[in-house]
């Protein structure tokens, strides 16, 4: 039980902001990789769900060998997380919500820092949020911010 013990002490997945700054044109273009990226950290995201559910099921003596596998299982399987979200911070966007595949993209909007905000399943960026605020705050992107964002 130690191990996985240590895997849920760890902290959460909070990449630093990397500090860059997208224009919706170059968000927009990241999209193609980061949509694959946040694919499968929503399904992998749901394995290690999954697997925690698992492991926190009492455990019979009989059992002990299948749990100490789904612990690797689950070990193996949170590192995979992990590495998935390091990739989509080393493109510069925040994934904001993992279960709905929501990600935020820095952007100046008005002299102001602002999100552009993408779900999973939509073609292009159309939206934008206060950095304060969430998903419910998203406005839609129209010709004056587009003018002035660019």
């Amino acid at each position: 039980m130690e191990a996985y013990e240590t895997a849920t002490v760890r902290p959460r997945f909070r990449p630093q902001h990397s500090g860059r700054i997208f224009t919706i044109d170059q968000a927009n273009r990241a999209l193609p990789f980061v949509s694959r990226v946040v694919r499968d950290i929503v399904g992998q995201q749901r394995s290690v769900c999954e697997l925690e559910d698992i492991l926190q099921a009492p455990v019979p003596i009989e059992g002990s060998n299948d749990w100490e596998r789904y612990q690797e299982f689950y070990t193996d399987a949170l590192e995979r997380l992990r590495d998935l979200i390091d990739e989509l911070a080393d493109v510069g966007c925040q994934l904001r919500d993992w279960r709905r595949g929501i990600v935020d993209f820095p952007a100046i909007h008005e002299g102001q820092r602002v999100e552009l905000c993408w779900r999973l399943g939509e073609r292009r960026i159309c939206h934008w949020h206060e950095p304060d605020a969430g998903f419910r705050c998203r406005q839609p992107i129209d010709d004056r911010f587009r003018d002035v964002a660019q």
